[in-house]
């Protein structure tokens, strides 16, 4: 269950806030639509419900706040606008990725794609979706870790009706396991169609809090939809006899040919039309809208719909009325039946014996829902349900899951639901290290860092030995002494940036908590990472220099050198520190353009306030320090054994060394400072 109490958002300037002490309760094992219209503040409580943005109230999801629990996503699966992702990933390896961070197997990826219809399309990136496809995705992320609560911002928002009866189903047979979903809508039949309850905004408050059927009978206006190629003289003669009873009469013109008339029937439009010799080419009864400040449906920007200004203009309801804004409700048509609408198109045969809105009673009460192992109320233990989660017309409930409200439902709008979810955590680093490598591996930009790395290194290579006076060392390292660093440490600086600019670029990992989080495992899976790859692309950059300047010049270029240690060790240093310079620096400053710029500024501004170390007096002094440490050590090793500490030595005393020590030092304290002070706000 979630219980919403007293949230209200942070005013701005002089503006009233957009939501103003907001409370209602989404049981379990029930469908509750938030309804309003754009600007009404429901997306707002949405992000105060989920911690998402300051301002006071709280939310417990099972009696819990959300920075209570431990693990959020499988407490509750969320969907705000678009599906967050790298477009360049995959469906399925976006999947897998999100496995790796919730800590559930790899399968359950495959799991949901079925249950989203999503098979076929596994295999396509994220950024070609489209946006029938996007919703179809979020919905999967959401029921990744089989979360007992889904709470979606305007989950059918673009959607055609066919889309839009899959999700209805499915969320309803979410409903029907015993969980709980809490909804988004602008329209005002969509939420009497699926929801069990209806909780209306207006102007950020409550304005009703009801039963989907007192809902239909009391707030949603029955209407008469009228096609005519005479529409025009047929509105005029329906207010003139309108006016002549006494009677209250709305006639509002559609687009084209079409009517909406309030306050009539069809008997009595019908017999007008045919007094005055008027073709009719439709007459049909329908569901309108709740009146003025009532919802609109499909459009655009819906889905973020708390920074649109809220104007006295006319809103157009999908195939719905032009309704006046006014500052106040409409009294409420009492005791009106809702009627199916007639501009929806025709159901299948096993639709037929959908009741009516106002039919429907109260939904019976949620039990909790029963997991595989899990023993029930009377002892026993309930089995993992298998199989489709649908009911098929006339069919009983499941005896597992506590009974829809709608149990008469045709087969045709339900969908199956992945099985429930044992899950086991992980351990904390093999869980993000996971994440990690999936997340670097599902998308092309490192291994095209990589080859480009490898072909500017040949290349400076090629061109260092051809103009000639360029040390060994330099030469198969192809680092010019123009350049501040080698094209295989600034690779690396750029792979390691870009292992926490994506995730503030396109924040997966955090689409329910609204920024990356800042745990010591996730960055150390980073820096793992970070540093294998680096050590892998150094030892190819001089592979593949040594091999090309073998071919062209000779193996005169490539001899190995006497001091080979001391310059591997240098080498691999220098490359590996440059990727982990990237990797802190872009999780301090949330950017991968940051993290490589502090990359390039080591050589270039953090070297010359070394002059101590660039000018060299202590090297000596620093080179007879294993012997020192040797004679004073209770324990004594061969004087070969020096040779190792001598080269790391060596290497922290040169200028680039002691600079880029400097600088990982300085980013992995402003790193720490950062992740305490998220922590204790």
């Amino acid at each position: 269950m979630i219980q919403a109490i007293g949230l209200t958002s942070s005013p701005r300037k002089e503006l009233p806030p957009a939501v103003d002490d907001v409370s209602f309760e989404a049981q379990a094992g029930r469908v509750t639509a938030l309804l309003g219209a754009p600007g009404a503040g429901k997306t707002t409580v949405l992000r105060l419900m989920l911690e998402l943005q300051p301002g006071r109230g709280v939310a417990y999801f099972r009696g819990r706040p959300l920075h209570r629990i431990a693990h959020p996503v499988r407490e509750v699966g969320v969907l705000l606008g678009d599906v967050p992702g790298h477009p360049a990933r995959t469906v399925r390896g976006h999947l897998r990725m999100l496995c790796a961070a919730a800590g559930v197997p790899a399968r359950r990826a495959d799991e949901v794609l079925e249950t989203a219809g999503l098979v076929s399309l596994s295999g396509e990136r994220l950024g070609t979706l489209s946006r029938g496809t996007d919703r179809r995705l979020g919905l999967a992320c959401a029921l990744l870790a089989d979360p007992h609560a889904l709470v979606l911002d305007e989950p059918a928002l673009g959607l055609p009706v066919r889309e839009r009866r899959w999700l209805h189903g499915t969320l309803r047979a979410y409903a029907a396991r015993g969980g709980t979903v809490l909804c988004t809508t602008a329209d005002p039949k969509e939420a009497a169609r699926t929801a069990d309850r209806v909780v209306t905004l207006e102007r950020g408050r409550i304005v009703a809090d009801q039963e989907a059927g007192d809902f239909s009978r009391t707030r949603l206006r029955p209407r008469v939809a009228v096609r005519s190629p005479h529409a025009a003289r047929l509105s005029v003669l329906l207010a003139k006899e309108a006016r002549a009873a006494r009677r209250s009469v709305e006639v509002v013109p559609e687009g084209g040919n079409r009517l909406c008339v309030y306050g009539s029937t069809c008997a009595e439009v019908g017999e007008t039309a045919f007094r005055h010799g008027i073709v009719v080419h439709q007459l049909a009864d329908e569901i309108g809208d709740m009146g003025p400040g009532a919802g609109v449906a499909d459009l655009p920007g819906a889905a973020g719909d708390d920074g649109e200004a809220r104007t006295g203009h006319p809103q157009r309801a999908a195939g719905g009325p032009v309704v006046p804004v006014t500052g106040g409700p409409v009294a409420p048509a009492a005791d009106v039946p809702a009627l199916p609408a007639a501009d929806a198109p025709p159901p299948p045969a096993a639709e037929a014996a959908e009741p009516a809105a106002d039919g429907r009673g109260p939904a019976p009460s949620a039990a909790p829902r029963h997991r595989a192992g899990v023993p029930d109320a009377g002892g026993s233990p309930a089995p993992a349900p298998s199989g489709p989660q649908a009911l098929a017309a006339g069919e009983s409930p499941r005896p597992a899951a506590p009974p829809a409200s709608r149990s008469d439902r045709a087969s045709g709008d339900r969908a199956e639901l992945p099985p429930p979810l044992s899950v086991r955590p992980l351990p904390s680093p093999l869980r993000p290290l996971r994440y990690e490598i999936r997340r670097a591996t599902g998308v092309g930009t490192g291994f095209l860092v990589g080859a480009g790395v490898l072909v500017v290194s040949a290349l400076t290579a090629v061109l260092l030995a051809r103009i000639g006076h360029t040390p060994q060392p330099r030469l198969l390292a192809a680092w010019p002494r123009e350049l501040p660093l080698p094209p295989a440490a600034l690779g690396a600086g750029l792979l390691g940036a870009l292992a926490f600019g994506d995730e503030f670029r396109h924040p997966a990992l955090a689409a329910d908590r609204g920024t990356v989080p800042r745990r010591l495992g996730l960055l150390a899976a980073k820096l793992l990472v970070a540093s294998a790859t680096a050590l892998v692309l150094a030892v190819l950059a001089v592979g593949c220099n040594a091999e090309l300047l073998h071919l062209l010049h000779g193996p005169e270029l490539v001899e190995v050198p006497a001091d080979w240690f001391a310059l591997s060790a240098a080498w691999l240093g220098l490359v590996i520190g440059c990727a982990c310079a990237g990797v802190l620096a872009a999780g301090v400053f949330r950017s991968t353009t940051a993290g490589f710029a502090a990359v390039v500024a080591v050589p270039l501004l953090v070297v010359p306030l070394v002059p101590e170390a660039a000018e060299g007096p202590r090297a000596p002094a620093a080179m007879g320090a294993p012997a020192r440490v040797r004679e004073g050590a209770p324990l004594r090793w061969s004087p070969g054994g020096e040779r190792p500490l001598e080269a790391v030595l060596r290497v922290i005393t040169q200028p680039v060394g002691s600079a880029l020590m400097l600088s990982l030092a300085v980013l992995l304290c402003a790193y720490l400072f950062t992740t305490l002070r998220s922590r204790v706000r």
